[in-house]
């Protein structure tokens, strides 16, 4: 099969490689049907996380089953199915309280930009649509397997409530999707940090109220303006940067808290001033399994459309293009089809 790999900095290569095999009875084979270049990928490629030489790489996918080990129940082969890219068993203490992303029996997508994909605890992680899916449907069900969840995470944890200011701190398909769950969760102001045309458009598709297209102290002053002094009632820091991450904590309103899910790259936590304005932190890695049922729902529905994000698709064979458009911010997210 064809699968994406990883070989340094910049080095992305579409190479042929054995189908993986069932090991283990909880596991199962996915046939992909759409996947897509994460903004987290771009660590790697650019060099800021190191790089596994030859690992394949991927981890938002959606597709069909292809093949169930002895001990999976709920799916079969031939159904539709999101993926979440941390895989759980949806059973553990930690998993019952919703932190599924810290499964005791954590697994991970690997190798979804490809063209089949192996799940762990499928029982668990997968969630399956009514049947095959209109096509058009299929870029928003692509994000429910990180980005639109992941976004929805960061309005969760930031405590994003009916009536609300919030400010989203990123442009990028996540901080996107979190203007999106801003309003979704009722945010009445929904500020986006934006200063790229395309991207701001989306926001505002997504119910951005207001966009700043400022960055560091000026953009930080320009919220406390638009706030009348106040600042956000929650903050979505959606980048992983130390710059992303005071300007969260500079916008942030006394008593209020900072959700982030920027994977953190050299971020240093304002302790002091946290202590002094009484605002918390929550956050970290999505935990996808638990938002999907109802993330599924709105999409159904035909309530929200976060596969927006997706503004261009390239066929499997070009994946090294599409890293590079989203590296030099030419695409916001590329949809690719095997």
């Amino acid at each position: 099969m064809r699968v994406t790999t990883i070989h340094g900095p910049g080095d992305i290569r579409l190479e042929d490689r054995p189908e993986p095999r069932i090991t283990e009875p909880h596991q199962a084979v996915v046939k992909v049907v759409a996947a897509c270049v994460c903004g987290s990928d771009l660590w790697p490629y650019r060099g800021e996380n190191p790089v596994d030489v030859g690992s394949p790489i991927g981890h938002e996918a959606v597709g069909v089953v292809e093949e169930v080990g002895a001990e999976v129940r709920d799916f079969a082969p031939g159904d539709f199915v999101v993926v979440p890219f941390v895989h759980c068993d949806n059973t553990c203490p930690h998993c019952r309280v919703g932190a599924t992303s810290a499964c005791v029996n954590q697994g991970f997508t690997n190798g979804g930009q490809g063209e089949y994909f192996l799940v762990h605890q499928a029982d668990g992680s997968l969630v399956k649509t009514d049947g095959m899916p209109d096509e058009a449907l299929v870029p928003s069900l692509l994000t429910l397997s990180d980005v639109m969840a992941t976004g929805w995470h960061a309005a969760v944890s930031a405590g994003v409530r009916p009536g609300s200011t919030a400010v989203v701190v990123g442009d990028g398909a996540v901080g996107l999707c979190g203007v999106l769950a801003a309003r979704e969760l009722g945010a009445e102001r929904v500020v986006a940090m934006s200063r790229h045309e395309p991207r701001q458009k989306v926001a505002e598709q997504f119910g951005a109220t207001d966009i700043v297209a400022e960055r560091g102290e000026e953009g930080e002053q320009r919220i406390l303006e638009l706030t009348d002094g106040i600042g956000a009632d929650a903050v979505l820091e959606c980048v992983g940067t130390n710059g992303a991450m005071r300007t969260a904590f500079k916008v942030a309103r006394p008593g209020s808290t900072v959700g982030f899910v920027g994977v953190p790259h050299g971020v240093e936590l304002p302790v002091r001033q946290m202590f002094g304005k009484n605002v918390g932190l929550a956050g970290g890695m999505a935990p996808v399994r638990t938002y999907l049922p109802d993330l599924l729902e709105r999409v159904v529905s035909g309530r929200i459309d976060p596969g927006l994000v997706f503004d261009a698709t390239m066929p499997l064979d070009e994946v090294a293009e599409a890293y590079r458009a989203m590296d030099e911010r030419r695409a916001i997210k590329v949809l690719l089809r095997p």
